[in-house]
């Protein structure tokens, strides 16, 4: 789909290991080894070369649905090595004159989505038991720092060269742009002023060093560096197990025009002279399979993986592809009957392992919603299934408009309860009522659908206009949206959309987003005499040393 508005080529976000470029994945049992193989040429875009194994987004595309395809296709792997293939190299970070020639709004989604990978493999440790080891068989910089301490385990070769580093303060004069920094203090507990020295550090630390710093968990002369992997990898894989059937994730079908991408469940329409899009989603069609070996059976067709893979594929779509689309009005179709009796299959059948990885594929979608530098305006019409999973796209959204005298409904479900967490470890109910609790013992009673004016008693919506005034009332509400500073309103929204707690997902997303969105326009990073415009030219950086 072209889109005459923005003349960067369109960024396709699905791919399988026969078209990877970068990556190479191999199965043994219990183990899968995913090795780093850059190909200097292959880039997303010209003027750059992706030299160290260094990277571009089409390379974290490939380990995104690597990722995704050890979790749905190989639930018999319990241990994902993630190496080199680059002797003594395993990996330099984001590539640096990509960052230098790519637009500000460009970074800042590339290092959105490279920060959502990294969180995905958190995930992946955290709730399906899957281990992750970095073995860097070579230096690890910047980004392949990052990459590695997203793991549960990192082991570096002692050759008397290597090291890990995150060089960017020193060199570049921006940040670490896939949650290093807090990773340090918060996952690995690294010291502060430990990390001070680390962070300013152009050089890195080497094997010895690293260690005593817990920047690695160990180290390995180059001799017995595989043979120590190999081992590690062997005590943790355990015994053997009786073998698990994936499922293969076949590659999304859509329609595309000038105006329009369409899926099966998922159907995206862009109004892109008034900055809006309307995205709906059509709920299941007909009964749905019971029983966790009828969902197996099904596989990727299943409603709930479908549906949410195309809503997935469309987020990324609109974020890297449509950057003047503001506003996405989100509406659902369908028969709320239908949506709750899914969520009733998917809370029965839970700790099935196919089960809960549907479940955590779709939390992890919603939590992409609600880090899109977009304005969500839930639309509730007749013939709208927000109810249950569903549900949480209106609890997502930054408005909610529901017709008032109308047959619509919203109802929740047992999932509304704590099956999609956001990033701040709240449900978004527990969010949207921290300050009536108690909302939460009356929405879950016995009575969980509710009409326009139960829903707007409860709090459950922002407006109920009449029929009288219901289209001019969303007519209004776009135009004045679209018409607002979309800078102010992505600050506005990133800090109203998560209160309560901060966990270190919000960390990374609240406070580096921020911080490098606003260091990404400052002139000593991008200026004339900035170090990122400056790196790898004979000309040095010079620096405005005023602190604001």
């Amino acid at each position: 789909m072209s889109n005459p508005e923005n003349p960067v080529p369109v960024i396709v976000f699905q791919t399988s290991p026969d078209k990877y470029k970068h990556w190479k994945l191999e199965l043994a049992g219990a183990v899968a080894t995913l090795s780093m193989d850059v190909q200097e040429d292959e880039t997303l875009a010209d003027g750059y070369k992706l030299k160290l194994n260094s990277y571009d987004l089409g390379v974290d595309i490939e380990l995104a649905d690597a990722v995704q395809r050890l979790r749905f296709e190989h639930p018999e792997v319990r241990v994902v090595v993630i190496t080199s293939l680059k002797p003594r190299i395993f990996c330099a970070g984001a590539n640096i004159y990509m960052l230098g020639t790519s637009s500000h709004a460009f970074k800042v989604n590339f290092c959105k989505f490279t920060n959502e990978t990294r969180c995905t493999i958190e995930d992946d440790s955290k709730h399906s038991g899957r281990r992750y080891i970095a073995a860097l068989n070579g230096t690890a910089s910047g980004g392949g720092y990052e990459l590695a301490i997203a793991c549960d385990e990192i082991y570096l070769v002692d050759d008397g060269n290597s090291a890990v580093s995150l060089p960017e303060v020193p060199l570049l004069g921006v940040l670490p742009g896939t949650g290093g920094l807090t990773r340090l203090v918060d996952k690995r507990k690294v010291r502060r002023d430990r990390a001070d020295v680390f962070s300013t550090l152009a050089e890195g630390l080497k094997g010895k060093r690293a260690k005593e710093w817990g920047l690695i968990d160990g180290y390995f002369p180059t001799s017995k560096f595989q043979e120590s992997i190999d081992a590690r990898v062997k005590q943790i894989a355990g015994a053997e197990q009786a073998p698990v059937s994936g499922i293969k994730l076949t590659p999304l079908q859509f329609e595309t025009s000038d105006t329009a991408r369409n899926y099966q469940y998922v159907k995206l329409n862009l109004n892109r002279e008034q900055r809006y899009a309307d995205l709906t989603v059509h709920g299941p069609d007909g009964p749905q399979p019971s029983t966790p070996e009828e969902i197996h059976e099904l596989g990727d067709a299943y409603w709930p993986l479908q549906a949410y893979r195309e809503l997935d594929d469309a987020l990324l779509h609109l974020r890297v592809n449509e950057p003047l689309i503001g506003l996405v009005c989100l509406r659902t179709k369908g028969d709320i009957e239908n949506v709750l009796a899914v969520d009733q299959t998917l809370t029965a059948n839970r700790d099935h392992w196919l089960v809960r990885e549907i479940l955590l594929h779709m939390a992890r979608v919603l939590r992409r919603l609600d880090l899109t530098a977009k304005s969500f305006f839930a639309i509730v019409e007749p013939g709208s299934c927000f109810a249950g999973n569903l549900l949480e796209l209106l609890l997502a959204s930054d408005r909610s408009y529901m017709l008032q005298d109308s047959d619509a409904s919203l109802a929740v479900s047992e999932l509304n309860a704590g099956a999609f967490p956001m990033s701040n470890g709240l449900t978004r109910l527990q969010s949207r009522f921290l300050a009536e609790p108690e909302k939460l013992d009356e929405i879950f009673g016995d009575k969980k659908s509710f009409d326009t004016d139960e829903a707007e008693e409860l709090g459950l919506i922002t407006f109920a206009p009449d029929d009288l005034d219901w289209e001019d009332e969303i007519r209004v509400a776009i135009e004045e949206r679209t018409s607002l500073s979309p800078d102010a309103l992505t600050g506005m929204e990133a800090s109203l959309r998560f209160a309560g707690p901060e966990t270190m997902d919000t960390k990374i997303y609240g406070r580096l987003t921020a911080w490098q969105n606003w260091i990404f326009q400052r002139p000593n990073a991008v200026g004339e005499k900035g170090a990122l415009t400056n790196y790898g030219k004979p000309t040095q950086p010079q620096f405005d040393y005023k602190r604001t």
